[in-house]
């Protein structure tokens, strides 16, 4: 094979693998950074030019559909792969990648019902591209693409769009860079008015990348020729124009074979008196040569942004997969360490929320520092302590038996009814951290990057996580509600030993208590009152007291239980586990498996093209 055809073959290769991989986007035609980098032929014309003639000339095969109107409604990407002489021809759909077609008949027909599939049995349009593969002795290596034919009116059964639908999908090819832009005209026309060569003029205006093809030149008035065109008076281009011969309508209901066809069209050339210094520049073969060789000109310049561009793209696979995780091993010493390493992945970004690592566990300090001095600022004290409940619970701790000097029992069963409002703010402080707690378990294990191969697993840890969490919040609970408890068990003596005491002083009796400060009447509302901000006081005290040991049991038994062992009793049945239970716990999701796959068939794509671009000798 000549260094043209590995060339031209490569790249034929390099773009058949990236459409197999799905490396294209066939949906609205924009194709990936490596497809694009990779020079393909697009073939332009109005509906009727000829195009269909064109590419079936340059394959040798009848395979494509034929009628009036809008036959091309979907792009038809065709790759043409150079056999062996002697091999039999056959052609292959990418979606159909495992039938071989060798009957070219049964090819036009699968392009008719592939391209009904999507569009139906209507004239619509679809930029889905339909992709074909053909390997001949009796092809160069091409790639084409053939595309619906520009129209100026829209016919019954068309929407009034179908003109600028078309122009927009043909632009979406013919504006790139690296596509070469074959503009079919049709002899019988004049050139002024050819759609091809309007379009490439607003894409291509200095011409580097049109060939102008002329179709239909048997067909002309007698008398007139297309010479002006041909030898580029009427519209000059930097490339040569070609003049072709198409089969006529009597060759193909005949099925008149190609290869007759292609010599009809050589000896139509050589004795033409008009076309008879042309013959040698002429005809679909000499075409098909032509835009080879000028790939292969365009593939030598594109060669080092090429390579440049695979290795990139070798660069970005390799980390994705060293992201995605590389396949597991198959005995259980292997699964039981992989099962490890990812609860200590997940248990190390959770460690760093908590710490401030990562954002997250400076929510817990907003519980002590704003939710719990809220909620005990809202505690109903006011009601609890007011004149008339004071009054009441006074004088019901009494009994039949009035107090003598102070109501202890009134002041205990005060307290007592106070403390238990405590209750709902320290218990709320557990939840909200448990809460939060939750929040980051969650968090983390979306950060930790290998619990997405693993569905199972994932949601085993899930589960034994927040199991753990709960336990943490019962023991929780249970610490912060005995802190209140102890402040109701035993009361702090020496607060109310350093309160006045009150004394009964009627009539003025000198020989009273002097470290009294007032005779008190004990029914009166004074009295009543003092107990009340006595009460208050203390309770404030307790507030204080509470607002500071509450954050500390709640972080010892939850946060700090949370950092030291979250998975515990996860470890300890793990380790209990069998083969074919570890098995199922590292069942991958079929989507992560689905992808590395994918990004194994591209790096074994890339770095077998990367060789070969490297094999190959650009000396000419």
């Amino acid at each position: 094979m000549t260094t043209m055809e590995s060339l031209i073959g490569l790249v034929n290769r390099i773009q058949r693998a990236c459409t197999a991989l799905g490396d294209y986007g066939g949906g609205d035609n924009t194709f990936s950074s490596l497809w694009e980098a990779l020079p393909s032929v697009a073939v332009v014309g109005g509906q009727s030019s000829g195009k269909s003639s064109v590419l079936e000339s340059i394959v040798g095969r009848d395979f494509l559909p034929r009628g009036s109107g809008i036959v091309t409604r979907r792009p038809l990407v065709l790759q043409l792969h150079k056999t062996d002489e002697g091999s039999q021809e056959y052609a292959e759909f990418l979606h159909l990648p495992k039938r071989r077609f060798t009957d070219f008949g049964a090819v036009r027909h699968e392009i008719q019902e592939e391209t009904d599939r999507i569009t139906g049995k209507t004239k619509q349009i679809s930029p889905v591209p339909i992709h074909l593969s053909i390997y001949s002795p009796n092809v160069v290596n091409l790639t084409l693409i053939d595309l619906p034919g520009l129209t100026k009116v829209a016919v019954e059964g068309q929407p009034e769009s179908i003109v600028e639908d078309i122009e927009t999908m043909v632009r979406s090819y013919v504006d790139k860079p690296n596509c070469i832009i074959l503009a079919i005209s049709p002899a019988n026309q004049d050139i002024a008015t050819s759609d091809a060569i309007k379009l490439s003029r607003e894409v291509d205006p200095s011409g580097e990348r049109t060939f102008g093809v002329i179709t239909k030149l048997d067909l002309m008035d007698k008398g007139t020729n297309a010479l002006d065109v041909l030898e580029g008076r009427s519209y000059r281009l930097q490339h040569p124009w070609v003049g072709i011969v198409n089969r006529s309508q009597a060759d193909i209901n005949k099925n008149v074979d190609m290869i007759v066809a292609r010599r009809k069209e050589r000896e139509y050339f050589a004795t033409s008196p008009d076309y008879g210094h042309l013959a040698s520049k002429m005809g679909s073969e000499y075409l098909a040569k032509l835009l080879s060789q000028h790939l292969e000109s365009v593939i030598r310049a594109r060669i080092p942004s090429i390579t440049s561009l695979i290795n990139k793209s070798i660069d970005e696979l390799e980390s994705e997969m060293d992201h995605l995780g590389r396949p597991i091993a198959l005995d259980a010493g292997a699964q039981l360490y992989s099962v490890l390493e990812v609860c200590r992945a997940f248990e190390r970004i959770f460690k760093e929320h908590l710490d401030g690592g990562r954002p997250g566990g400076d929510r817990i300090y907003g519980v002590f520092d704003n939710q719990l001095p809220a909620a005990l600022r809202k505690l109903p004290f006011d009601r609890h302590l007011s004149l008339q409940n004071v009054k009441r619970v006074v004088s019901e701790a009494d009994g039949y038996q009035p107090h003598l000097i102070a109501p202890e029992q009134g002041y205990r069963r005060l307290i007592e009814g106070a403390l238990n409002y405590f209750r709902g703010p320290a218990e709320a402080s557990v939840d909200a951290v448990h809460f939060v707690l939750k929040e980051l378990v969650r968090k983390s294990m979306e950060e930790t990057q290998e619990l997405k191969r693993f569905p199972t697993l994932r949601a085993d840890i899930a589960a034994a996580a927040n199991e753990a969490l709960e336990r943490f919040r019962d023991e929780g609970k249970k610490t912060v509600v005995r802190l209140v408890d102890m402040e109701s068990s035993y009361l702090t003596v020496e607060f109310f030993r350093k309160l006045p005491q009150e004394v009964e002083n009627k009539g003025g009796n000198p020989g009273g208590n002097p470290q009294a400060t007032a005779a008190v009447d004990r029914y009166g509302e004074g009295h009543f009152r003092r107990i009340g901000s006595n009460v208050s006081s203390y309770i404030g005290m307790v507030s204080d007291t509470l607002k500071n040991v509450i954050p500390k049991a709640v972080v010892y038994c939850q946060v700090r239980e949370a950092k030291q062992s979250l998975l515990s009793r996860f470890y300890t049945q793990l380790g209990k586990k069998e083969g074919k239970q570890l098995s199922q716990m590292l069942d991958e999701d079929p989507t992560l498996m689905e992808r590395r796959q994918q990004c194994a068939k591209r790096l074994e794509l890339y770095k077998a093209a990367r060789d070969e671009i490297d094999s190959v000798s650009w000396t000419r």
